[in-house]
C-alpha cells in the first residue's frame, strides 16, 4: 500500500516552503524503503523551488542529500535489509540499458536520468518528490550504503557536494605532484579542497573575498589567491595543471585560464548557463587547454567517495537545523550565509506528524 509521507514541500515560486502529506508510491519488486534520518539542503533546491530554471512542476518536496534507514526490502533486493543504513542522492532512475548506463555512468543516461525529485517517474509518470520528508521508496541500483563509522549529518552531503567535486578530480586524473586551483569557497568549493589534498594535490584556493583567506587554509587549502587583486593574479601564471570551478553564476573564465600550465583543464562543476563573457580562443589555442564539465558522478563511484571519504575522516562542515527552519534557511543560503551546508534533522518533523 502506499504510504503517507510528512513533507514540507513548494507550491508556487513566490509562496515559503509548508508542511505537506501525501502518498508515496507503492514499492516495487527491486525497491528499497527507507526512513529518512537527515537530508542536505543544496542550492539546487532553492533553484527549483523558485523556479528559476523554469520547469518546475509545483507541488514540489526538493531533497537529493538523503540518508535513511532502511524499513522494507522487496523481493527482488540483494544488496540490503531492513535496519541498514544509507543514502540516496540526485538520482532514482535510468533507463539502465544505453552505454552510459551500463558504465555505471547513470547520471549521462542517453535516455535522460530520473532526478530524485522533479521527474516523472519512468514507470507510472508521478512526479518525483526529494528528501524533505519522512519516508522515501527508491530502486537498489539508486541507493548507496553509509560506510561504518561515518557522520551521518555530515554525509548527507557528500552525495551531492562531495561527488560533484569528487568525480571530475578523479576522472581528470588529479594526484600527488598536481597543483590544483579550486574556484569558490561554499558547499562545494569545500568539498573540493579537502578530496583534492587527499589525493595528494597542492591546493590553492581562489576567492573574491579577502575575508575568506583564513577560512580556506582552515579547511586545509595551502594556498589562497584573493582573485580581485591583479598581482596576486600575475604571480600564479601558468602554475596549475587543474582548476575546479565551483561557481554557479556567470563570471570571467579567462583570467583563470591564464593561471594554467600549457594541457591544463578547467573543469566547470557549478556554472549552468552560458559561459558569459566569452572565452577567448587564444587562451585555449595557445597553450592546448581544456575547458570541460562534470556533473555528479554514477552510482558506483557515489559508493566509492562515500568510502574514501570515511577510510579518510573527510567530512562536510554542515549546521544542522529543524524542517521548520527550511524558509530561514534558504534565506540564509541566498545570502551567503552558511558554512557551508545546512542539513535538516527529519526528527523534527515527528511532532508534525503527531
Amino acid at each position: 500500500m502506499p504510504t503517507e509521507t510528512q513533507a514540507y514541500a513548494a507550491h508556487a515560486a513566490d509562496k515559503p516552503l509548508e508542511h505537506w502529506h501525501f502518498e508515496r508510491r507503492d514499492p516495487r519488486p527491486d525497491d528499497v524503503s527507507i526512513e529518512i534520518l537527515y537530508c542536505g539542503v543544496c542550492h539546487s533546491d532553492l533553484h527549483f523551488a523558485k523556479n528559476d530554471w523554469g520547469f518546475t512542476e509545483f507541488p514540489v518536496v526538493p531533497g537529493h542529500e538523503i540518508v535513511g534507514r532502511v524499513t522494507h526490502v522487496g523481493p527482488e533486493v540483494t544488496q540490503y535489509k531492513e535496519g541498514d543504513l544509507v543514502g540516496v542522492g540526485c538520482m532514482v532512475d535510468s533507463c539502465r540499458e544505453c552505454q552510459a548506463c551500463d558504465d555505471g555512468l547513470e547520471q549521462y543516461c542517453l535516455n535522460g536520468f530520473t532526478m530524485t525529485y522533479g521527474s516523472e517517474d519512468r514507470h507510472d509518470g508521478t512526479m518525483t518528490q526529494g528528501g524533505y520528508s519522512t519516508f522515501v521508496v527508491v530502486s537498489e541500483r539508486f541507493v548507496v550504503r553509509m560506510p561504518d563509522g561515518i557522520d551521518l549529518k555530515s554525509a548527507a552531503p557528500l552525495l551531492c557536494a562531495g561527488i560533484t567535486t569528487y568525480s571530475p578530480l578523479k576522472h581528470y586524473g588529479v594526484k600527488a605532484g598536481h597543483k590544483v586551483g579550486v574556484i569558490g569557497m561554499g558547499g562545494l568549493g569545500h568539498m573540493g579542497v579537502k578530496l583534492a589534498k587527499a589525493l595528494g594535490a597542492e591546493v590553492t584556493v581562489f576567492t573574491r573575498s579577502e575575508s575568506k583567506v583564513e577560512e580556506a587554509k582552515s579547511n586545509g587549502a595551502d594556498h589562497v589567491v584573493v582573485s580581485t587583486d591583479d598581482e596576486q593574479m600575475a604571480a600564479v601564471a601558468e602554475t596549475y595543471d587543474f582548476m575546479l570551478d565551483t561557481v554557479p553564476v556567470q563570471h570571467p573564465i579567462d583570467p583563470y585560464l591564464a593561471t594554467l600550465k600549457y594541457d591544463g583543464t578547467h573543469i566547470l562543476v557549478g556554472l549552468m548557463d552560458p559561459i558569459e563573457p566569452a572565452i577567448t580562443g587564444m587562451n585555449l589555442i595557445f597553450k592546448r587547454r581544456v575547458v570541460g564539465g562534470s556533473l555528479i558522478g554514477g552510482m558506483p563511484e557515489t559508493q566509492e567517495v562515500l568510502d574514501f571519504c570515511a577510510e579518510r575522516g573527510i567530512t562536510c562542515d554542515v549546521e544542522v537545523i529543524n524542517m521548520d527552519y527550511i524558509n530561514e534557511a534558504f534565506d540564509r543560503m541566498k545570502d551567503g550565509d552558511v558554512r557551508y551546508r545546512f542539513v535538516i534533522d527529519m526528527a523534527s518533523m515527528k511532532d508534525k506528524a503527531a
